[in-house]
């Protein structure tokens, strides 16, 4: 089964590109037109479709913008107050950011296999999966996943639009909440559908206004906070190391949930080199997920960091609080319109024929319906919160067997083979499965959840004395494991 949806408009596949044309060239016959009719921006029409040579652009710079628009939100603010809030000294609250920060490399290794394949995550690991056990990865880290992560950091945004209303003078009330809700939501959901263009353009503007607004609140939170804080009763021996690998397990979260670095960076041409791909891509999350996550950390040592946004608004000068609430609010647009693209991505290599566009308003409708239900019926925040937290034990596992194959392969990898779901396809391994991936990852699976220390403990967790090892034991084992596996076969 072919797995490109046909392109409405043959030969428009992204918005507002023209092709370069040498200087002094003259416009066609449709003369300037038609250069301003495609000029005019339209929606994204690929989806998990292979992107052809003619259609890619752009340069891995541009990359920095779209993952630092994306980790200057709210949930990194409340990592970082976390940390400290679990009994961490300052000091040891930021050696845990910098080095839990520091798995965005990863996510720029997997992003190399974007321009290799011209095809986004959701595709290429067919390779790793074959084709029917790619639609089961899909179906649950490509969309459940990430539909939970949309409802959560949703309602974290209507929070603060909610905040921004009563300011303005409206009384709060579940009619308010669900309006503030959708409109957060069609904002999102705007960029999205309109695709990877839009991301492009709009990312750039939304990382400096985001950043200008943090700038403030750094310089207002260092002013406040006690930089040789210490907890009254500090952590020591068994109690520290377990807090310390909660809090790396709690940081590398945010860089583990991003497999899908392919999707963005898939119409980069196919000789962008790969380190300036990685480099770029790391960069972007690993320096405002180390300067965010740090504004958190500092912030716990002044005020009450269980509820940032309140907390920080004691501190903040009157005038700027709207201003934060805002960045609050826009940042957390830039990472659900990312979320929301990917997993429209993974419905449609789950099997749903539908356009791409389409796919993301599913996205978006199920989350939205997960968060009214959530803040206005039940506190269902709570037990998706529980969930996430487990997230780790599959993450991480996936992220290292996807990164594993990218190293075997040498990154070599067929876009064209990878679209072909056929019986008779490449990828269709034995009845869709590709036996070394799927057992690699149930490993490292196996392994994370035997050492963590979570929702619940497991007994290698509890035989340490709570120190979770989930994170590293998972992804040791999955990666190691699918080198073994594929060692006789190598791609």
């Amino acid at each position: 089964m072919a797995s490109t949806i046909p392109d409405p408009i043959p030969g428009r596949h992204d918005t507002a590109y023209v092709p370069p044309r040498a200087v002094g060239e003259a416009l066609p016959d449709d003369g300037a037109a038609a250069l301003a009719e495609r000029a005019v921006p339209r929606i994204e029409a690929h989806g998990i479709d292979h992107i052809p040579d003619a259609d890619r652009r752009g340069k891995p710079r541009e990359l920095f913008s779209v993952w630092a628009a994306a980790n200057v939100n709210y949930l990194s603010l409340l990592s970082g107050g976390v940390l400290v809030l679990l009994g961490l000294t300052l000091a040891q609250a930021l050696a845990v950011i910098v080095v839990g920060n520091l798995f965005w490399v990863l996510t720029g290794v997997l992003a190399v296999s974007g321009p290799a394949s011209g095809t986004p995550s959701e595709v290429i690991t067919r390779a790793v999966y074959g084709v029917r056990g790619n639609r089961v990865n899909n179906a649950v880290v490509g969309w459940a996943i990430s539909v939970c992560y949309f409802a959560l950091n949703l309602a974290a945004a209507a929070s603060a639009a909610t905040a921004l209303v009563e300011r303005a003078g409206i009384a709060p009330g579940e009619g308010v909440t669900a309006a503030v809700v959708v409109v957060i939501a069609a904002l999102t959901l705007v960029i999205s559908v309109w695709g990877h263009a839009a991301i492009m353009k709009l990312y750039l503007p939304i990382t400096l206004v985001l950043a200008l607004a943090f700038a403030v609140v750094a310089a207002v939170v260092f002013d406040h906070a006690d930089l040789s804080y210490r907890p009254a009763e500090p952590l020591g021996g068994a109690a520290l190391w377990a807090t310390l690998a909660a809090g790396l397990a709690l940081v590398a979260s945010g860089p583990l949930s991003y497999t899908t670095s392919a999707d963005f960076s898939r119409y980069l041409p196919r000789t962008t080199p790969k380190r300036a791909i990685v480099g770029w891509t790391a960069l972007g999350g690993f320096v405002p997920g180390v300067v965010v996550c740090s504004i958190g950390a500092l912030a716990a040592t002044a005020v009450d960091m269980n509820d940032p946004q309140t907390g920080l608004e004691t501190i903040l000068p009157g005038w700027f609080a709207p201003v934060f609430l805002s960045a609050l609010v826009l940042g957390t647009i830039a990472i659900n319109a990312l979320t929301a693209y990917s997993a429209g991505l993974a419905l449609q290599a789950v099997g749903l024929r539908i356009r791409r566009s389409y796919s993301v308003l599913v996205d978006g409708f199920a989350a939205v319906s997960l968060t009214l239900y959530a803040l206005l019926v039940s506190n269902l925040l709570d037990t998706m919160s529980d969930v996430l937290q487990l997230t780790v034990v599959l993450l991480g596992p996936s992220t290292a067997v996807y990164a594993t194959d990218i190293l075997l392969r040498r990154n070599r990898y067929d876009g064209i083979a990878l679209s072909d779901e056929s019986r008779t396809g490449r990828f269709w391994y034995t009845g869709g499965v590709h036996v070394p991936g799927v057992l690699a990852l149930l490993a490292g699976v196996a392994a994370a959840a035997l050492c963590v220390d979570t929702v619940y403990t497991g007994p290698v967790a509890a035989a340490l004395g709570g120190v979770d090892l989930s994170l590293p034991a998972g992804m040791l084992v999955a990666a190691g494991g699918y080198a073994l596996l594929l060692r006789p076969r190598r791609p």
